[in-house]
């Protein structure tokens, strides 16, 4: 018998190689499907900057691999530390896997051992993953419809996904029968990525303009929003993919539940609030353009946060491999994380 964790289960975007580090290119889909081959470390942090490798758990397998391959390398790993740690900043499962190295390499680890780490932070994510999807789905009525934004699929994990998972393990299970993705500008995370999962691994899901979430909603066809995270505060604060913002702030008018799924990599309880998050911008060219043509007139000016907070206010679930938080407050939080 098929469990609910293998059915709709069959990307891999991060793949070490025995000496270098394969990645799908994540720019590129769906239009055509190539795999970037990064021979060191320092590739492998252009690749992290570039969004080729993207989605906060895969970035942090893939700087893991950078160090263990640096470390095959001989290279200089205090350099490659610092490096990958400024490829981006707002995700802290990146500082999360290079600080876990950093630990493993302060205890004497050879080049072996540190392979052996990063196999280890991937499968982790993975059974992860999929523990996420079981705890999520069981969360969600059957015959429910779910929105989710961006990409926290098997694209942007070690395999299964975050809130993608939780949708894999929902529909496996009979409990979500309508999936809705919304188009994610202005990298179209969503539109690109979601979709091409979804219809790659035979779940039916219809995709959005992010614009027509609220009236989505409204048309009672949507009983939760799942979506990941980059970062979550001290006090349950949600710093995720921008637009995640205004999809919490809809989803509590309309009576529509808010769900959010990630690793506890991905919880920061050094950060107090959402407040203290630092939002990554990015050129404003990216908006100015659609895969690589000019859209908007020359001489426009741009502004291009790539994340946004929700607090913790509108979020009715965190779901990471530790257990369920609902309405999560500090000392929930701290009740899960504290150490």
């Amino acid at each position: 018998m098929t469990t609910h964790s293998e059915t709709h289960d069959s990307i891999r975007a991060v793949q070490w190689q025995g000496d270098h580090l394969r990645l799908l290119d994540q720019r590129l889909l769906p239009g055509e499907e190539r795999w970037i081959d990064c021979r060191d470390a320092a590739q492998v942090t252009q690749a992290i900057r570039d969004l080729a490798v993207r989605g906060a758990p895969a970035i942090g397998i893939a700087a893991a691999w950078g160090v263990a391959m640096a470390a095959q390398q001989h290279a200089a790993l205090d350099e490659v530390l610092a490096m990958l740690r400024a490829a981006r900043p707002t995700a802290v499962n990146l500082m999360w896997a290079l600080d876990r190295m950093k630990k493993r390499l302060a205890a004497g680890a050879d080049a072996e051992a540190l392979l052996r780490e990063a196999q280890a932070i991937q499968d982790e994510d993975l059974a992860a993953n999929r523990h996420m999807g079981e705890l999520g789905a069981s969360l969600i009525t059957p015959g429910s419809g779910v929105l989710t934004h961006c990409n926290t699929g098997s694209l942007a994990t070690a395999g299964y996904g975050t809130a993608l998972g939780v949708i894999r393990a929902g529909v496996a299970a009979g409990r979500i029968n309508r999936v809705y993705a919304g188009e994610t500008r202005p990298w179209q995370q969503g539109a690109r990525l979601t979709m091409w999962e979804l219809v790659r691994d035979g779940i039916p899901a219809q995709l959005i303009a992010d614009s027509a979430a609220a009236h989505l909603m409204k048309s009672g066809a949507v009983q939760w929003v799942i979506v990941g995270a980059d970062r979550i505060a001290a006090n349950g604060d949600t710093a995720n993919k921008i637009g995640t913002y205004q999809l919490a702030i809809a989803a509590k008018y309309h009576g529509v539940k808010f769900m959010v799924v990630a690793p506890s990599s991905t919880v920061d309880m050094a950060t107090g609030t959402g407040e203290e998050i630092e939002i990554e911008l990015r050129d404003p060219t990216e908006l100015l353009s659609t895969a690589g043509k000019r859209t908007v007139v020359e001489g426009a000016q741009a502004w291009n946060p790539v994340f946004d907070v929700a607090p913790a206010e509108l979020i009715d679930a965190i779901v990471t491999e530790r257990g369920v938080i609902e309405r999560p407050n500090s000392l929930a939080m701290q009740a899960m994380f504290g150490w």
